[in-house]
């Protein structure tokens, strides 16, 4: 048997890692300019100076991304309904092997359109004073709006990757990340520092809010030496509580399926099979996930919603028993950022996932041996 030689150049993995972050940023500045025109505008009527044009600038900006995703759902269905009533004109076009993703397609433009609707749905006044009798949010506040509305992008990632298919996903990740182990740390690194400065930005800094102010906003101070043990003891605690969860769902015929199992695999995997890898999935997801969800959105959207949208954004898990950990988990974090500080929950989340990681490193090792 011949056995196929890949070879790596540096040159391509820079590329690539190049283009991935502008992807990245690309991705995060239509969010980053949102909520600076909304904060901008939330200062304004703080000291009671005219606010109108910044906040209807935020709105106009966040309703024209839901329009587009509304017009392209709309299009992605309208297509796949052109290929169900003609199934022959992909094969006279010589386009063949894509029968799951054309099948995928109406429930992909569903899961556009829907979540973008609602989104637009959300930022009219009615709707947010109505929301804002079950949420402590203010609804005349530009960036209480704008935050409400931007939680359907979470919905939008969950329908599309239910609707493409777990297992399809998977595929893809597989074939899309040939080579690019070495980028994959870098890469999550990125995304969570956006996604952390997104949350800073969101509150205020750079606008309305300095620096420190900033950050006690966030809940992010230095904890005690007991907060710091709190953190570290509930992190290595809940591993064997979820993992027992997860055990007797799957005695009972509710364990994740081989498409949630295959997938995370190939999203996190590779970062299994290193220390500094292990390292990363801790740190930077309780640097990235704890600042925005913690931080920024638990005063404003409260404990329970909260920890809803940290488990739905776990698209990788679509919707089973490891959902419904991550539920438990964000729960956790955040009673402990009520009683404590979100630097506490970074340091909760931190050791859960690089326990996780440590022992399926060591499991995989042992297998090896």
């Amino acid at each position: 048997m011949l056995e196929q030689e890949c070879t790596f150049h540096p040159e391509v993995m820079e590329e690539r890692s190049m283009s991935e972050l502008i992807s990245l940023v690309l991705l995060f500045v239509p969010l980053f300019a949102v909520f600076w025109a909304a904060n901008v505008a939330e200062g304004r009527r703080a000291r009671g100076e005219p606010y109108e044009m910044p906040a209807l600038a935020a709105y106009l900006l966040l309703a024209a991304l839901y329009a587009g995703g509304v017009a392209i759902g709309l299009l992605i269905q309208l297509g796949a309904a052109l290929f169900a009533m003609q199934p022959g004109l992909l094969a006279e076009a010589g386009i063949t092997g894509v029968e799951e993703g054309v099948a995928s397609l109406p429930l992909v433009g569903l899961s556009l359109w829907l979540p973008s609707l609602l989104g637009l749905v959300l930022l009219l006044p009615p709707v947010r004073r109505m929301v804002a009798r079950l949420l402590p949010m203010d609804p005349q506040n530009p960036v209480h709006g704008v935050a409400l509305a931007l939680s359907m992008l979470i919905l939008t990632n969950l329908l599309i990757t239910l609707g493409m298919g777990l297992g399809n996903l998977a595929d893809m990740v597989a074939e899309a990340d040939n080579g690019r182990d070495g980028t994959a740390l870098l890469t999550l690194w990125a995304q969570q520092i956006l996604t952390a400065l997104l949350a800073m930005v969101g509150v205020g800094w750079l606008t309305r809010r300095d620096l420190r102010a900033t950050l006690a906003r966030l809940g992010i101070v230095m904890p005690s030496a007991r907060q710091w043990l709190i953190g570290v003891g509930l992190g290595v605690a809940m591993v064997p509580v979820v993992l027992a969860l997860e055990y007797v769902a799957s005695l009972v015929g509710m364990g994740a399926s081989a498409d949630v199992e295959r997938l995370t695999e190939e999203l996190l995997g590779p970062l299994f099979q290193s220390p500094f890898g292990i390292l990363t999935l801790g740190l930077s997801a309780a640097l990235g996930e704890e600042t925005i969800f913690r931080g920024a959105a638990q005063p404003r959207f409260g404990l329970i919603a909260t920890a809803l949208l940290f488990a739905l954004i776990h698209s990788n898990y679509g919707i089973t028993i490891s959902t419904l950990a991550v539920f438990l988990v964000g729960l956790l974090l955040g009673w402990v950022r009520l009683r404590h500080n979100t630097t506490t929950a970074m340091a909760l989340h931190a050791v859960y996932n690089i326990t996780l990681g440590l022992l399926a490193y060591l499991s995989t090792s042992m297998l090896d041996f």
